[in-house]
């Protein structure tokens, strides 16, 4: 089996968003994604990774994966490099269950659980404005999850405190006003849901800590990116300084950047965005390395329907999983317009996908929206480190022919 073609599709409705589909000579076709700058992905992708595939088989994943890697390494992988090769792993993890015809835990080692706790995190779309009915009635939001038979949410109750440039200023009146809405709901429902925060980095270690602090009387599950995961000492000292457990980090990109997090301890739960880590693979490595220091991981989920698919594989099947990051405003607003089938959520868990591959496609009308773009390629060449041309030589192992 060879790769014939790989496609990116993107939508102006939703213009952070980059699927890639994978053709091959068999019939088979891979879907991926990512999220962010899609128009640097689809150049990643196009003029970087797609020469190398063309041609190549999709089973070897592992081989695929270390030539993308070796390719963007060489100039620093993080960001757009990265986010390409995230999607394009995915579409070959969906090509290699389509074509054993299982679904992809069972490709991963088969299953750990038979059903994903999830967590909500807050967002808003159609029916679904939880981030205003949020601000209208906490106290009403967070029994409409109990109702669902979901387990804990997740919201950004420091969004609201006023800062600095830097984050550097919190003064406590302001700290106590932002979270009126989080004492509103333990007054409400008690210890009826757990509750997490997510503080999107924007503070200073000190300011991080004085929220953090602040926050402990209400039972906070985690306390997630209070600061940036740029510095591992940084998050031992906010870990020793507060009681509620430090969740690291959707920003780190492959097992490279999170091995110090966890080999030091700084995040007592690993957080890997599957689309922008390095897609399924790099993710199982991720967990197993997490596993061998009592870890849990849960996975980063705020972005469109095919990472959590993906994310279903590898909840399933790890044996480290905390729960399952999920957003109700997407699944049950907007993500059934453009994959079928879309996932199942019930009393609270991701029921795991059925089917070969991935379990879901894009849908045929997809491609016939108005706002929808297709970038193509099908010619097969190697990268050429130096940056020109010259047809028929070699550079090290690499030939630099390319088309004309």
């Amino acid at each position: 089996m060879k790769i014939t073609k790989i496609e990116t599709i993107t939508v102006g409705e939703f213009f952070h968003i980059c699927w890639v589909r994978i053709h091959t000579d068999a019939g088979h076709i891979g879907l991926g994604e990512t999220w962010y700058i899609p128009r640097a992905v689809e150049a990643v992708i196009h003029d970087v990774y797609s020469p190398n595939l063309i041609g190549q088989d999709p089973i070897d994943r592992e081989r695929l994966w270390a030539k993308m890697f070796g390719i963007a390494e060489g100039f620093g992988y993080a960001g757009a490099e990265f986010r390409a090769l995230s999607a394009i792993d995915i579409a070959l993890w969906d090509i290699a269950g389509q074509s054993m015809g299982e679904p992809i835990y069972n490709l991963l080692g088969g299953m750990s659980r038979d059903k994903i706790r999830i967590y909500n995190t807050i967002g808003s779309y159609g029916e679904y404005q939880d981030n205003e009915w949020e601000l209208k009635d906490p106290a009403g939001l967070a029994q409409s999850y109990i109702d669902e038979g979901i387990t804990m949410f997740k919201s950004y109750y420091s969004m609201a405190i006023p800062r600095d440039d830097q984050g550097n200023f919190v003064a406590a009146k302001d700290i106590r006003k932002a979270l009126e809405p989080l004492e509103k709901v333990r007054n409400a429902v008690g210890d009826q849901i757990e509750i997490a925060h997510d503080g999107g980095g924007q503070w200073s270690l000190p300011a991080a800590i004085r929220i953090c602090q602040a926050m402990e009387e209400f039972d906070i599950f985690w306390q997630e990116e209070m600061i940036r995961p740029v510095n591992v000492e940084a998050h031992l000292r906010l870990k020793e300084a507060t009681k509620t457990t430090i969740t690291a980090a959707e920003r780190l990109f492959s097992k490279y950047q999170f091995r110090e997090f966890i080999e030091k301890g700084a995040a007592g739960i690993v957080m890997p965005d599957l689309i922008w880590t390095g897609g399924i693979t790099e993710t199982k490595k991720i967990a197993t390395l997490a596993e061998t220091y009592q870890t849990p991981i849960t996975p980063h989920d705020w972005t469109g329907p095919v990472n959590v698919f993906a994310c279903a594989h590898i909840s399933v099947s790890v044996p480290n999983l905390l729960m399952q990051e999920t957003n109700r405003a997407y699944y049950k607003g907007w993500y059934d317009k453009f994959v079928e089938p879309n996932i199942v959520v019930r009393d609270g868990f991701l029921m795991p996908p059925e089917g070969p591959g991935l379990g879901t496609r894009l849908k045929a009308d997809v491609f016939e929206r108005s706002d929808v773009k297709v970038q193509t390629s099908d010619e097969a060449y190697e990268f050429n480190w130096p940056g020109f041309i010259d047809p028929g030589q070699t550079v090290g192992n690499v030939w630099t022919d390319a088309p004309e």
